[in-house]
């Protein structure tokens, strides 16, 4: 099992998440962050810490698609191991649907 991040951090990414995670195996992107899914230790402790619950095992119904964007960006974004800025609109984008198809950008964040 690994955890996995999922669209509910599109455009909010808060990253209260990195804080806590003990092997440090985020990845930052301009928009989101995500779970290098081979990294992970699967511990649990950053999923109660995502203020969105955008943050899920990989065992729950349809991860597959997101294990899959974990990996992908994991492998080109830099790696995150302290907070950095949260977008001042973050609040806003809380509950946006469809946000992987409208609003997720591949580029790399600025890493930590």
């Amino acid at each position: 099992m690994t955890y996995v991040v999922t669209e509910s951090c599109i455009r909010c990414k808060y990253q209260d998440c990195v804080e806590v995670c003990p092997v440090d195996c985020f990845y930052e992107g301009e928009n989101m962050l995500v779970i290098h899914p081979d990294e992970c230790i699967d511990c649990g402790v950053c999923e109660p810490e995502c203020p969105v619950e955008a943050i899920l095992p990989d065992t729950e119904e349809g991860m597959e698609r997101w294990v899959e964007v974990n990996r992908q960006y994991a492998e080109v974004w830099p790696n995150i191991t302290r907070i950095g800025p949260i977008p001042p609109d973050a609040d806003q984008w809380r509950n946006i649907p469809n946000k992987f198809e409208k609003h997720l950008s591949p580029n790399p964040g600025k890493g930590s």
